[in-house]
């Protein structure tokens, strides 16, 4: 019996490291957004660039940093509810003209996953 109990600590300790493992990786965010500072700012100091600013996207409705020039459709879609949770933004992410026409981003997407999933972790660190 006390073999089965060791056993078993073994394996959920294996499963708890292996979740921790595919946890999103804040840094590998933080590099990908070199991509993004052409046009977007985060920080302190941010501001609105050729996108806004990009402090406490998570959680806000699309369309409403102050100051900035959105388009039609994403301010339709802010009008419409569309507020930035990890689920719309890995859409957006993987495709924003698809997930958004009208758009002004011009951005590709980025096709990776989990590439995708550090950026919004990064994203979250930056209120």
């Amino acid at each position: 019996m006390r073999t089965v109990r060791l056993a078993a600590i073994a394996f959920a300790t294996l499963g708890l490291n292996s979740t921790l493992a595919s946890a999103q990786d804040v840094e590998n965010g933080q590099s990908l957004f070199r991509q993004c500072r052409a046009c977007h700012q985060v920080g302190a100091s941010a501001k609105n660039l050729v996108g806004p600013q990009l402090n406490g996207i998570v959680g806000r409705k699309a369309g409403t940093v102050e100051g900035f020039n959105y388009s039609e459709a994403n301010k339709a879609a802010g009008a419409k509810g569309l507020v930035w949770d990890d689920t719309q933004l890995t859409a957006y992410l993987e495709n924003p003209l698809q997930f958004m026409p009208g758009t002004k981003m011009a951005f590709a997407g980025l096709k990776d996953e989990a590439d995708r999933k550090d950026l919004i972790a990064y994203l979250k660190s930056v209120k």
